[in-house]
């Protein structure tokens, strides 16, 4: 048919030219085989074709496998017309072997999909926090030699798909692709620390925070620096009103800087900067929700235009750059400032430097008053100018500091995590955080898979590639501590606390565990009217939710009954009690008599969803095959209670 059709339109009266002769010739082709190589192209792209079509044609005959071959337009078409998100890894004009390179992304392909497929099975009996990583899993991907793009692009089809099926494939496709971003991201920042400190940009060191810290949202300095650009034209705009000759006009987005070095066209510039920031775009600390980390990640605060006094700063200092005026960060403390300086050549007194809020509208004050932000009197170790390094080790440490202040919730375990990983690129022989990765670590219960049967931790000196090793390597809690044993031997005892604890735990984690099995069919279990999978709305709190689990009877500590004041409850605690996801992203433990059927449900967006449902079917949420193990009378029974309560509209009849 693609032939046919191609024919027709190339020996139609409407072509002129080279495209008449093809015609011409296509006329009095007797055969397919006969007919130009750029028509048989042309008709081999066509949309419909495949990939096993093509192979099928291109054994066909010597002819058709040579219009066929491996660096040809057929099989290019075919790789891009697949795989699009790949072309950008392809300069244009390249040669390449299509064919090889189709070979090699579907095999990596069929490789990723069978290890995210297993987790599951591997790993459901697990507690992981949100965003865990689970080891073996990344060592198989890792294992297959291929390029990361390739195992990142297969991820990503998996998480194209039908957002209501396929739920557990993608609860853990997400989670590798958040891995191996993140691996990706610390090789960039270890790449990015190694540069001379004159190299690093603070906007570049900033973004890559961010990308750390939210490996799954599309952040990228390119365009982040776009965006700094089109600020820059404004603030350009600005000027070109009150001084039309302004060296700064004369410099094009993204090309060379320039150094403007009279002070008044350096005022011009800040005017204008504030002006356009706080004035016209509005730009603005965050007072009200300061400990948000959306106000320490580069895209948010250019999203939402506030931020902290470090991010505005970070903001503030590269925009004056690209236009001409150099600024430097200052390390002041509770409030973090930049400072211009009045000098030609730069000073080392503090008096002759213009300090900076950023986070206050872009004031300019003198070394005395900056004591006015925090109400006391500064030494002279505060004002001065800090690099790049020091100045990511403040903003990863604010956002450490919110972790810590997260009171156990899960995102604020993972927020902690990730900015431990970053703190400890950056300062790996910091003993206190040091301490603090390995109880977390040993709080979250990511423990490594293989351990060296040892009773004692050995004093050594690390050395760069184990330290490199150990950032990379989530888990390896023994390392941590070893590592610290040799850096603080005072430490000895809580290294040895946190040694022993960690191999008793590993210990037992070798000993095999049988889920347990709920049958609604016993005696103890006749008293539990709902299933899992089931939508269901909280009569007192009014929160919806998704059944994942359920118990005969409350099966909780007595502290937490009397705290929940379950007792108060009609059937109290020997009433089935069942566990829930709720809308709002947590976890609950819910007495019967508070649930009902929800009128009219609707997808519950937890995290956790598809960790134990593999499908929302319009009504409930199908459980996957590890959750039916557990229970398995209840899929029967959701299906019925949905049948009963949500009855589909009749299919309208044939016309």
């Amino acid at each position: 048919m693609a032939a046919c059709v191609a024919g027709e339109r190339l020996s139609s009266p409407t072509g002129t030219g080279s495209e008449a002769g093809q015609a011409s010739r296509a006329r009095r082709a007797e055969k397919l085989t006969d007919l130009p190589t750029e028509l048989l192209e042309h008709i081999l792209c066509f949309p419909v074709l495949e990939h096993v079509d093509i192979c099928n044609v291109s054994c066909c005959c010597l002819r058709l496998r040579d219009v066929c071959h491996s660096r040809g337009k057929v099989w290019g078409h075919q790789y891009k017309l697949r795989w699009p998100r790949l072309q950008r890894f392809y300069p244009q004009n390249e040669s390449c072997d299509w064919l090889r390179e189709y070979k090699t992304r579907h095999w990596v392909g069929i490789q990723i999909r069978r290890t995210v497929e297993s987790i599951s099975k591997r790993f459901f009996m697990e507690v992981p926090c949100i965003g865990q990583v689970l080891g073996d899993s990344f060592t198989e991907i890792e294992s297959l030699g291929m390029p990361m793009h390739f195992c990142e692009d297969e991820l990503l089809f998996i998480l194209s798909t039908d957002k209501r099926k396929s739920l557990t494939l993608k609860y853990y496709a997400k989670k590798i692709l958040y891995f191996l971003r993140q691996q990706n991201i610390l090789r960039a920042l270890k790449s990015f620390l190694e540069q001379p400190p004159e190299q690093q940009s603070a906007i570049a060191g900033a973004v890559l925070v961010d990308q750390y810290c939210n490996p799954l949202a599309e952040v990228t300095l390119d365009g982040i620096s776009a965006q700094l650009d089109d600020i820059v034209e404004k603030v350009k705009k600005t000027l070109r009103v009150k001084n039309p000759s302004h060296p700064s006009l004369r410099v094009a987005p993204g090309g060379e800087r320039i150094r403007l070095d009279d002070f008044e066209l350096q005022r011009q510039v800040f005017c204008a900067l504030n002006a356009v920031l706080y004035e016209q775009l509005q730009y603005k600390g965050d007072q009200l929700d300061y400990y948000n980390p959306f106000n320490s990640y580069i895209h948010q605060v250019l999203l939402r235009r506030k931020g902290i006094p470090i991010s505005l700063s970070v903001v503030y200092m590269t925009l004056a750059q690209r236009l001409g005026v150099k600024l430097e960060p200052v390390n002041f403390p509770s409030h973090f400032l930049l400072r211009w300086c009045q000098k030609e050549r730069g000073s080392d007194d503090i008096y002759d430097y213009v300090y900076i809020d950023a986070f206050g509208k872009g004031k300019q004050m003198t070394a005395k008053e900056c004591e006015y932000l925090i109400g006391h009197q500064a030494s002279a170790d505060f004002y001065g100018g800090i690099g790049t390094t020091e100045m990511l080790l403040r903003m990863v440490g604010n956002l450490l500091n919110i972790g810590k202040r997260g009171e156990g919730k899960e995102k604020s375990y993972q927020l902690l995590r990730n900015t431990l990983d970053l703190f400890l690129t950056i300062n790996p022989d910091n003993v206190s955080y040091l301490l603090l990765q390995a109880r977390l670590y040993f709080h979250l219960g990511i423990w490594p898979e293989k351990v060296r049967a040892c009773a004692h931790v050995h004093t050594y000196t690390p050395s760069r590639t184990h330290l490199q090793y150990k950032v990379c390597s989530f888990g390896q809690v023994l390392d941590i501590l070893q590592h610290i044993q040799a850096l603080d031997p005072s430490q000895h005892g809580s290294v040895v606390y946190l040694v022993q604890h960690t191999l008793e735990h590993i210990q037992h984690k070798k000993q095999p565990t049988t889920p347990e099995v709920k049958r609604r069919g016993t005696a103890d279990h006749l008293e539990v009217r709902y299933s899992v999978g089931l939508v269901m709305k909280h009569k007192r709190s009014g929160y919806n939710c998704v059944i994942y689990g359920w118990d005969p009877k409350c099966t909780m500590s007595q502290e937490w009954i009397t705290t929940m004041r379950v007792h108060q409850l009609p059937d109290g605690a020997e009433q089935p009690f069942y566990n829930v996801l709720v809308q709002d992203g947590t976890c609950r433990y819910a007495a019967q008599e508070n649930l009902e059927p929800h009128s009219d449900p609707l997808e519950i967006g937890h995290p956790e969803v598809g960790r134990y449902f593999s499908e929302f079917a319009h009504t409930y949420y199908v459980a996957n095959d590890e959750l039916r193990t557990r229970y398995p009378d209840d899929s029967e029974h959701t299906d019925e209670v949905a049948r009963d309560l949500y009855p589909r509209p009749p299919l309208p009849s044939p016309m």
